[in-house]
Formats: structure tokens, sequence, C-alpha cells
């Protein structure tokens, strides 16, 4: 295949003076040499170069392209002609599909699967569309459910309509009978002209819609960022070749406020924080991806033109912070039936509705993502079960459901406010926190043979996730463990009395003799207490410990009883700074339905009654872990 690379810009906005824009350095080389390398790797030789503004500075630095392995022909075009206008001097002299490129673009994608995506159809042309984190002032392409591109939307776009953040990423490959649809020697633009008119004349169009990477340095602004994602190597990490990590979230209750049965764009309106989340997940190596059960199509509620549309304003709105979801999977089948005006087509037990894996195993195969280093953030309990079906690690969110469903008894691997908390936790502190505990416990496995771990340290400050994370690092050393929360011996709400301090609120005798049961092989009931209403259930489960089993212990009072600590072989306290503790507790007792008076009043009562002696149980630590880290 033949490249085609347009490289006609002058860099204005650059403030580019002595060279095209094509030939701005990036890392200390030319964006048009990236090019020119990238299409080597691949196999493709016979390049052709459209320039025209200062044209000699692009044939003095490559030549005829043999110091790269390839055949470079210059083609200057003596007055402006656009995109298109450009391409069209080239009739006569290519013959087959040929692919073509703007030279503004710097991207890493893998081409061999563009090509053999564009020979499945029998197309005009196959265009690279791609969501990107400036939809507003970018031609975005319509597409219906075969990507088959059905309209193109220039900017400034219709504010009255909400368009899907699908990108012309200004790459193709092209049939040769192009050339038919471009007037010789007039300027022409490909998204603005020649495509829209190709549609009109019911010519096909297919779009390849990949989140690898790929920017135009139009601005000095976007520039500066293409730089540093060269620099840090994020540029080639994305490439469809390399196993992807991923960030999974469920829609509804996640993203956008719960609406029963949400079935009109005006419905759907954003939780707090959830676009700058989503853009700082651009920022890094993962991508975005939302997985959603929409029955609301098998129901009758809405049509899948509906829901698109819905998806459509779920994405203008995050790209008015310029963040981008990077694909969405939906699941239109419910199983049950007897809803008026129900489809029938998709009243169905399929693979796809969760918590059965179809569409996380779709978005697997499509992006190359390694599941076991990818995250699934949900607000119900079915989220939960299809992370783990999936082999993903699961966040619940408070929001939404806030796992109220009841529908599976699975716990989540960590549980945080919200979507923004859940993002910042992957992004900022998981990793290093792995490494951290990771590091310390490579050699507790020759010390003991069944190690007892003492999580403690005060409420909010991240026990529980310290826990889970060492349950982690166990699991992928090949040992099991289980985890055990004090909290399940604390007494009923209603049973407290003002003079008690936190050695009051919790049942030390009880906990002690429980652990001794459980220590000396036997099956104990232990009650689960549930946080929401602050009292212990009825519900319980007989715990037992296997030979060789780690028993990890979680808990604020896990420091201050004498037997916890005698027994234990790694003792870790658990601390954050005061103020994010603070906000943490008032956002817990916010979404357990206390008034701002009785947690501010509560959370007088905790400093006096708990903080200090807590923060002295410190010293019986083996190690001091800020879980903020």
């Amino acid at each position: 295949m033949k490249l085609v690379i347009i490289a006609g810009g002058r860099g204005t906005r650059l403030g580019l003076k002595n060279i095209p824009k094509p030939m701005v350095e990036i890392k200390g080389k030319p964006l048009l040499e990236y090019h020119i390398v990238r299409a080597k790797k691949y196999g493709i030789k016979d390049i052709f170069i459209l320039s025209g503004y200062m044209a000699n500075v692009i044939i003095d630095y490559f030549g005829n392209g043999a110091k790269y392995g390839v055949n470079i022909k210059h083609i200057i075009e003596e007055k402006p002609l656009g995109t298109a206008g450009a391409v069209r001097q080239l009739e006569g002299t290519i013959h087959d599909r040929f692919m073509v490129l703007y030279g503004d673009v710097l991207f890493d994608i893998d081409i061999d699967s563009f090509i053999k995506y564009d020979m499945m159809y029998s197309s005009v042309a196959t265009i690279i569309v791609h969501p990107n984190d400036h939809p507003y002032d970018s031609d975005l392409v319509e597409v219906n459910h075969n990507n088959q591109v059905i309209n193109f939307h220039s900017k400034p776009h219709n504010n009255k309509i909400y368009l899907r953040n699908l990108v012309n990423a200004g790459i193709y490959i092209l049939s040769p009978s192009i050339f038919k649809y471009i007037e010789k020697d007039n300027f022409s633009d490909f998204g603005q002209e020649i495509f829209p008119k190709l549609i009109a004349k019911n010519e096909l169009i297919y779009a390849y819609n990949t989140p690898e990477y790929i920017k135009d340095i139009g601005t000095v602004n976007r520039f500066k960022k293409v730089e540093k994602d060269v620099i840090s190597g994020k540029v080639y990490k994305l490439n469809k070749n390399y196993k992807q990590k991923a960030i999974f979230a469920d829609r509804d209750g996640v993203l956008n406020y719960e609406v029963d049965s949400l079935k009109e764009p005006e419905e759907l309106k954003l939780l707090p924080g959830v676009d700058e989340a989503i853009k700082k997940i651009n920022q890094s190596v993962y991508l975005s991806v939302i997985v959603t059960n929409q029955p609301v199509i098998a129901k009758g509620f809405a049509t899948e033109d509906i829901l698109n549309q819905i998806h459509a304003k779920l994405e203008t709105l995050i790209g008015e912070n310029n963040a981008y979801i990077d694909r969405i999977y939906y699941c239109p089948h419910h199983p049950e039936k007897g809803f008026e005006g129900e489809s029938k087509e998709y009243k169905i037990e399929c693979s796809c509705r969760k918590p059965k894996i179809g569409m996380i195993e779709k978005a697997a195969n499509e992006l190359n993502i390694e599941l076991s280093d990818s995250f699934l953030i949900g607000d119900t309990t079915v989220d939960m079960m299809t992370g783990k079906n999936a082999g993903l690690k699961t966040i619940l969110v408070r929001t939404g459901y806030a796992g109220d469903d009841g529908r599976f008894k699975c716990e989540p691997d960590f549980v945080f406010d919200d979507f923004k908390e859940s993002v910042e936790f992957i992004l900022n502190s998981y990793e290093n926190l792995y490494n951290m505990v990771n590091k310390i416990l490579s050699n507790i496995f020759y010390e003991k043979s069944d190690p007892i771990i003492i999580v403690s340290g005060l409420s909010r400050s991240g026990k529980s996730t310290i826990a889970k994370i060492i349950s982690i690092v166990l699991q992928n050393k090949g040992v099991s463990s289980k985890t055990l929360k004090l909290d399940n011996w604390l007494m009923d709400v209603d049973e407290r009395e003002p003079w008690m301090t936190v050695r009051d609120r919790y049942d030390y005798e009880n906990i002690t003799k429980d652990i001794q049961s459980l220590l000396g092989g036997k099956k104990t009931k232990i009650y689960k207490y549930n946080e929401k209403t602050r009292k212990r259930t009825e519900q319980s489960e007989m715990l037992s410990l296997n030979p060789g089993e780690v028993l990890i212990i979680d808990g604020v009072v896990g420091l201050d009883i004498k037997y916890l600590r005698d027994i234990s072989d790694l003792k870790f306290y658990v601390e954050v700074p005061e103020d994010i503790r603070k906000c943490r507790f008032y956002n817990y007792y916010r979404y357990k339905g206390l008034s701002e008076n009785n947690i501010t009043k509560l959370y007088s009562e905790r400093q006096m009654d708990e903080t200090e002696l807590i923060v002295d149980t410190k010293n019986y630590s083996d190690h001091i872990i800020n879980s903020m880290y």
C-alpha cells in the first residue's frame, strides 16, 4: 500500500516562521520523520509527500527517502489546494487503494489492523475516527450501528443537537475512484466537502474507531501535550499491539444521577466531578470504557436511536471539560417478558447482560485489554459480580444504589465515595501502595507458616483499602487469605451511651474469644455489621481457616487489643492527613443519612473518645502507611 502525507501546513498558530508545520521538532526530530519511520515499520515503502509552503525544507531534509529505506516522491502544489485538492494531483499515478494522513497529526496505531478492517468492506473510503479532548472544535463523524458513516458535522456544531465524540482523525484509506469526486486544481477539503458529497451520492464510507494515540499539534498547548506524551512513552504504549489497562465503569448511578429507566437525553445529568475524573483517565495510560445494561430497549421504553442520543449527550457534557470516553458498550436485552410495548427480539437470555461478561470480553478483544490489570467501578452488586466474573478489581461507589440492590452476595475489593475518588485512588495510589506492601510482605512466608496480619488506624484512614491490597499481593504470590473485620463486633448504635469510648463500643471479650476459636481450627459464627444502619444484622457466616491461610484482621482497635498484638506477625498502622480523613468522615456519615449538625457533633465526640487512644497504638505497629501514598 502507498502512503500519501499531506504536508502543506504553515504552523501559524504554533508561531513557526522558518519551517513548515510538519517539520516542527518533537524530541529532536521533525514530526514528518515520525510518520515515515512508522510507515516503514509496517512495510509501507512508497510515500508521496504533498507540500507547498517552504517545500524546499522538506525536500532538503528527506530527499528521496533512501536513508530511511523508503521511496519518497515530492509533489509541490503551486497554490493551496486543501487536503482533497492536493491528493487530486495523484490521479493517474496511484491505481490501487492508498493511505492518506495529515502531516500535522502525531499518531501511533496498529496500521495492519486498520488495513485489515478496510479490506472487510467495498467502500470508497475507510476513515479513522476517535474520541478526542476538544470535540467542540473538531469535525465530528456520525455513524450507524454498522460503523457506516452517515453524516459529517463540521465545526461549529449545531448546539441544539448532541453529537457523539467521534472525530475525523485525518487518516484514511481511499479507493482511487475518489479522484472523480475531486475537482482538479480547485481548493477542497475531505471532511467538509468531499466526504459529505460521497454520502449524498450513496457511496459507502466506513469508520474505524480506535482509542490509540492520535493527536493534532495545531496549537501551542496541544503541541506541548503531544511532546510530553512522546517523552513519557505514552504514545507508543497506547498502540493496540501492546496490552492495555482500562477503567471500566457502569453508567447510571456512577457517571450520572440514577434515574429509574432513564429513557430521554434530558434525564441525564452528570454526577459532580465525573468529567474531571475522566479527564484524568485520559491523561493516564488507562482507557475509559463504559459497560451498561440498558433494558429500556427490550422493555420498549426507548429505541436504540434514543439511547445513542443519550450517549451523545453524555459524551458532549464530558467533552465540554476536554475529556472523552474511549468506548461505550451496552446490552439492550432483558429476559423477563410482560412489558407493554416490549421489543420481543431483545427478550432473550444473552451473554452480554451483566453480571455476564460479554461486554467486558468484547472490549478486551477489540481494545487488547489485560483484564487482570484493570478495574470496574459500579454502584450495584451486579457490577461487583461482573467484575469478579471477569477477573477485574472491583470498586463500589456510594452513589446510585451504593450496593443496596441486594442481587448478589459478593464483596467489592474497594469502596469509595464516588467515581472521582475511585479514579484518584487507581491513578495516584494503588500502584504505589501495592509495591510498598509487596516489598514488606516479601519475606514473611519464610518466617512463619500461618501468618497473622493486623491493619489498624483511625476510622476513615484507609484501613480496609490497605487490607485488601495485602490480600491482592498475597493472591498474586499464590497465598490464600481471609480478612476479618472488627466492625462485626461493634455495639449497635442505639445501645451506645455518651460516656463510652471506642473501647466500650467494641466487644473486646468476644473478639478475643472468637479469634481464639478460629485459630483453634473451629468453624466460628461471625455476625455481619451493617455500616449504613450502624447495627449488627441477623446475617452471619461460618468462618474457618485453612492450613497455610493468612488471617488479616482489619479494625480501628486492632492494635489496642493485647491478645491480637501478641499473636500477630505483622502490624500495620494506617493514617492520612487529618483534613482528608475529616472530609471522608463527613462524606461517609452523609451517606448514612446523618444531618450536618449530627455529623459535626459525632466528629467532635470521636476526636475526644477515640482519636488520642487509637493514635497512641501507632507505637505498636511494625509499619506506618499513609493510604494516600
